[in-house]
């Protein structure tokens, strides 16, 4: 038995630990929070989406430019993986329409209590209000209630989040931590986030308003989508999956009327012909909501004529946007630890003994449980390695 020292206390870290005391070892986590997977329970308020219940191509199609060792993680702790895992914690759990996977509770706490119930069984040992100061001689450097503390142990994992969220203790300050230690450290970037719209005063009686029944199309990827008009811009899980495409400089576009062609648009605004606005007419021919019509005319760049460009611009409408919007409030973040500096063990080449999981390294997914199940299964890929690392062992 090694000891072993999980600092985090969210899914990456508590999938590290459950993993490192499934191989018997002897497992501490260090939370800096005075309770364990905050972001997790935030993100369980409006529904805890676990993952997506698709074939593996399709599920790590969702993972842009993923490292090799991050899809392999994933290979070995996916969908089918997380539903059992969440079926194990008694909590049982449904598959929407859209495939998204959620507990039939429909928030976090009922999987957490159970989860965390599971670990202390197991002898994992939780300490929290212990903030990581850094590696230090004789193991790793704390700032306790009791004051300042070191703790030694055999291998350390680390899963201490992205930059986003720092109210919950996501904040990144880690990253400067690390690379005084010679840490390569990719710069973080806001995923999973609304971007800005200058929008005119009219719009101003829309905000609050979810946009629904469109697709949106960046980068030449087109997802359908809801998203809510904020005095600030966009926000919602339609434009967080186009956020990677945004991202890389590319173009917004919605589609407004997704399930007709450009003959059927324009065929039914010919049909109202006549005295009524314009605005009535994408009402009545095409059952555009009000704040799909507001929408409309705010983002129109040149006013179309005839029945066919009504349609085109419809199909096509470009969205004005300038820019993301701040870090602190996005979903999640890309950036991190780099992947060069890791080896195959997700172990920090310049601190051995030190492996890192979850959003610390450098990778990012839409929503929709993409990012769940990527801190749980980098977390089990961590603890699995200091496993290998500490017996000797030779990759398989």
């Amino acid at each position: 038995m090694a000891k072993i020292l999980v600092i985090g206390g969210g899914p990456a870290g508590l999938m590290a630990a459950e993993t490192a005391a499934e191989k018997g070892h002897d497992v501490t986590i260090a939370e800096a929070k005075p309770t364990l997977a905050r972001k997790f329970l935030m993100a369980g308020k409006s529904g805890l989406n676990l993952t997506k219940n698709s074939d593996s191509t399709s599920f790590l199609a969702a993972y842009p430019d993923a490292d090799p060792r991050l899809l392999a993680a994933l290979r070995g702790f996916g969908p089918a993986e997380v539903m059992d895992w969440a079926t194990s914690l008694d909590q049982p759990i449904f598959t929407g329409s859209t495939g998204r996977v959620f507990p039939v509770a429909m928030k976090a706490s009922p999987l957490l209590r159970a989860w965390i119930g599971r670990l202390q069984e197991a002898g994992v040992v939780p300490k929290t209000r212990w903030q990581w100061l850094g590696p230090t001689a004789g193991g790793q450097a704390f700032r306790t209630t009791a004051g300042a503390h070191v703790e030694p142990a055999d291998a350390t994992i680390l899963a201490l989040g992205g930059a986003s969220w720092p109210r919950l203790g996501s904040d990144g300050a880690w990253a400067e931590k690390l690379a005084q230690h010679g840490v390569a450290i990719t710069p973080f970037r806001a995923a999973n986030v609304g971007y800005r719209v200058n929008w005119s005063a009219k719009m101003a009686r829309q905000f609050g308003h979810p946009v629904k029944n469109v697709a949106l199309s960046a980068g030449g990827q087109t997802t359908r989508g809801e998203f809510v008009i904020t005095p600030e811009g966009i926000e919602g899980g339609g434009v967080y999956e186009a956020s990677y495409a945004l991202s890389k400089g590319a173009g917004l576009f919605l589609d407004l009327q997704p399930n007709r062609t450009v003959d059927e648009i324009a065929s039914r605004m010919e049909t109202t012909r006549g005295k009524d606005s314009r605005a009535n007419r994408l009402r009545k021919a095409l059952k555009l909501t009000p704040v799909q019509v507001a929408l409309y005319f705010e983002c129109l760049e040149v006013r179309p004529e005839t029945p066919e460009d009504i349609a085109l611009s419809l199909k096509k409408l470009r969205m004005p946007i300038e820019g993301p919007m701040p870090m602190e409030g996005a979903i999640s973040t890309s950036g991190g630890i780099a992947w060069d500096a890791l080896d195959d063990n997700l172990m920090i080449q310049t601190l051995p003994g030190v492996f890192a999981a979850g959003e610390m390294l450098d990778w990012e997914a839409p929503t929709g449980g993409y990012l769940i199940t990527g801190c749980l299964a980098s977390g089990r890929a961590a603890a699995r390695g200091a496993d290998r690392w500490l017996a000797g062992r030779p990759l398989p």
